[in-house]
This record gives structure tokens, sequence and C-alpha cells, in this order.
């Protein structure tokens, strides 16, 4: 008698696609007025990023700040060119916990626009600059929707001390009914009580790679759902200038095993199946 064997689950890679001086954790230290006078290194890492992924045929999604894509519109078209999916982490990565539902209309509006009018493709998705929808902004999920976006990977299911609803959802859901937005959270583990991360971040570059190859791993096998990653090009960067002034735990976070990041997306890369968003939620081609 045979027996079937299921193919590999299709993972979701995406990026943030932000540069390192537009972090939230920076945000006491570098003004958002001196942005345009900090040494960019968006370009350079992503075309880093956009190699490693056509050297392992990996399809991914890239969040897209649109203050970026208004400066660097050639790298937009490079993503999209590369067979990617282009959609919006905001305009100017304001967290949208700090935004009032016209002035967040507006950021999600322009980005989108902006992103659609470069890109040449439909922007349906969303990831709010550091998780910034929890249970106090709801509304933001109803607003997207109302925007023209399909869904969203906004709500992190963590207890963190910047953002995260630890009792949300582990997997995608719709969380005002199927027939609005589609909320698809970046991945977790849970043991006892507790939600752990297991999809990228600094966690990724903390622990050994075998811990995150077992987590995700555990989401596929143990839970039989795609795993949903996700990291930033500044954390390919070793070289990327140091800032000054900022507390010793910012520090680390930012700055820890930087080297040893892009030796690892290649790992996952080689360890995983890859693909879009949209493909994996939505169905589109």
């Amino acid at each position: 008698m045979s027996t079937k064997v299921r193919p590999p689950i299709r993972n979701a890679m995406t990026v943030d696609v932000e540069d390192y001086f537009q972090v939230s954790a920076f945000a006491g230290t570098i003004t958002r007025e001196s942005w345009e006078a900090q040494p960019c290194r968006i370009e350079q890492n992503i075309e880093r990023i956009l190699a490693i992924f056509a050297q392992h045929d990996v399809k991914a999604t890239f969040f897209t700040l649109g203050w970026i894509a208004e400066r660097y519109p050639a790298l937009v078209r490079q993503i999209v060119a590369a067979g990617h999916e282009l959609a919006s982490h905001g305009y100017g990565h304001l967290r949208a916990s700090d935004q009032s539902r016209s002035a967040f209309m507006d950021d999600i509006g322009r980005s989108k626009a902006l992103l659609e009018d470069l890109g040449g493709q439909a922007v349906l998705g969303y990831r709010a600059p550091s998780f910034s929808i929890g249970k106090q902004n709801m509304w933001a999920l109803d607003a997207l929707f109302e925007a023209g976006y399909r869904y969203s990977s906004s709500i992190y299911p963590v207890k963190h001390d910047h953002y995260g609803i630890p009792d949300a959802p582990r997997f995608p859901y719709h969380p005002h009914g199927p027939a609005g937005l589609l909320e698809i959270p970046v991945s977790t583990v849970r043991f006892g009580q507790k939600n752990y991360p297991a999809g990228g971040g600094g966690f990724f570059r903390l622990f050994p790679y075998a811990l995150s190859r077992w987590l995700l791993q555990r989401v596929n096998s143990r839970d039989g759902q795609p795993a949903i990653f996700y990291f930033h090009p500044w954390e390919l960067d070793p070289e990327q200038p140091r800032q000054r002034g900022i507390s010793a735990k910012t520090r680390f976070r930012h700055y820890v095993n930087l080297h040893r990041t892009e030796a690892r997306i290649h790992a996952l890369a080689t360890d995983f199946q890859w693909d879009r968003m949209d493909r994996i939620y939505l169905g589109s081609q």
C-alpha cells in the first residue's frame, strides 16, 4: 500500500525595507529631519538580498517604506522585476499607534499609491512599523481594508516591551469577519501558556541558527502551517554607522551578530521552501 508524501510546506519570506537610521529604537537619537543627511545603505543591502534570493530561487514579499521608494525608485523596480511581491510598510515609519485615524489613512494611502505607481502592480499587503497595531488601535485594520489592502502582518502574538498582543491568534485570521482584512502574524511557537518568537527579528541574530531552524520546522511539522519569517536589510550590514548616545539595551539589540546574518539567510534559503505572502495566502499567481 502506497502512502502519499506531502510536498514541503511553502513558507513566507518577508523583508521590511527600511534603513538603519529609521528604526524606532533610534527615534530619540536620529531625528526624522536629519534622515536626508544620513549615509544611506539601503541600495547595497537590498542588492545583496536580491542576489541571495536569486541564488536560491526564493521569492519574497518586500514591505517597503514609501520614503525609501520615493528616493530610490529603481530599487522598487528591481524588486518587482525579480518576481517579488511589493507591499507597504507605511510611508515614513511612523508607528500606527502614534497616529490618528485620519493621519493613518493618509499614510497608508500615500504609500500604497506611490508603490503601485512605481512598481506597476497592486499593493495588497501592509505591515505596521514595529508591529504597532494592538488592542488600542484595532480600528487600523478597518482603515487598511477601506484603503484597498487585502491583508496585514502587523499583530505579533507575543509579549514584548514595545508591541504585541500575547493572546492574539498565532495563525492567519479575519479579526473583523471573513469579509474583512486577513491578519497574518509573524510565526511563534507555543510552550505552556506562552508564545515565543520564531520568525526572525533580534532573536534570529541572538541565538544559534539551529534554534531558529528547529522552531520553524516545528511550525511546519507540529502545527502544519507555513512559517512567516521577517528581517531588515540593515541586519546584513555590520559596516553600518554606529550610533552614539543610545542605551546599552538598544545597542545590544540592534548590533548583536550582524556579521552572522547573511550566512544565516543563506541557510534558511537552503533548509526551507519560500514564497510570497500573496501567493501563499491570497492564491495570487
